[in-house]
């Protein structure tokens, strides 16, 4: 009988892990800036086994960017069979800020190398920034993209920097775009925000479409801290309004896991990676199988 929860997939430092499967059936996994590199790539060609390639995916910057952070990164699929990768990098007009930036791969190789847009998907400096993207694909193919608004950036202290009252707001974000996955539609619409129960913000979006319901996946509380975790919302409609669960869906103690968070679910809604801290200061990267039923999520 196979081990109940999740289990290390990468042990090494490989955090905020995004996953997209390949035309041939194999998975890429791509982490936060680790290894010496600035996007992490990890395959496996089961989801159980994982092995992190020695590949640098973005091996050239755009000019708004530095070198410092790249953070969150996440990949899908074109229509065109090119990869778009959307992450976080740190803005030069504003450090310690980040936007949401774009690269697309050279060719139909998941790994890269991909190149970056000379534009952000969206920066927001004066809110705090832009960081933890997400791609999504409706089920009429319209494409979409979920983000954080980085208000703790610029909290007054505390958890997060965002522990001190007045709180900043950290909405997540739901921005349409073009079938290039980056031209944008329209404004980007708030769909999900903190409230106490969530601590100094909420992060880390992930949205699959389950049946008719729309399942917003997001982490609470400092990826530091004991607290941060995983938990969902759901809506009946992708503009919201987003219904928390309140449930937790990992939690630190769980399956001997210390800050779990960070999660991507592929879009079947039945594998899931998300990091977790193996060590002080590095954070694994973990998979589980869940399953959804009406508006339940349970992992196996």
């Amino acid at each position: 009988m196979e081990a109940r929860g999740p289990w290390m997939a990468i042990n090494s430092d490989f955090p905020d892990p995004g996953f997209v499967r390949s035309t041939d059936g194999a998975w890429y996994a791509f982490g936060t800036n680790g290894n010496g590199k600035r996007i992490q790539v990890a395959r496996s060609t089961d989801f159980k086994t994982w092995t992190l390639l020695n590949k640098e995916a973005l091996p050239t910057l755009a000019g708004w960017e530095t070198e410092r952070d790249h953070w969150a990164p996440d990949v899908i699929r074109r229509t065109d069979g090119r990869y778009v990768m959307y992450y976080s990098g740190e803005a030069k007009e504003m450090v310690r800020h980040h936007c949401v930036g774009v690269a697309v791969s050279e060719n139909t190789d998941p790994t890269g190398p991909y190149v970056p847009n000379e534009t952000p998907l969206s920066c927001r400096l004066n809110q705090g920034g832009s960081i933890d993207p997400a791609g999504f694909v409706d089920k009429d193919g319209t494409r979409y993209v979920i983000f954080k608004l980085d208000g703790n950036s610029i909290g007054h202290g505390g958890d997060c920097n965002n522990g001190i009252t007045p709180l900043v707001p950290t909405p997540i974000l739901l921005q349409r775009v073009e079938d290039d996955g980056f031209t944008l539609i329209g404004d980007a619409i708030p769909i999900l925000d903190r409230d106490d129960s969530d601590g100094p913000l909420v992060e880390a979006p992930n949205l699959i479409l389950h049946g008719d319901t729309y399942f917003l996946f997001y982490s609470t509380h400092c990826f530091t801290d004991i607290e941060y975790d995983v938990r969902w919302a759901t809506s009946k409609s992708i503009t919201g309004p987003y219904i928390k669960s309140g449930q937790r869906l990992f939690k630190s103690g769980d399956y001997a896991l210390t800050s779990p968070g960070g999660g991507t679910v592929y879009g079947c809604g039945d594998k899931m990676l998300f990091h977790g801290f193996c060590e002080p200061n590095k954070r694994c990267a973990y998979a589980a199988n869940i399953t959804i039923d009406g508006d339940q999520v349970t992992l196996l």
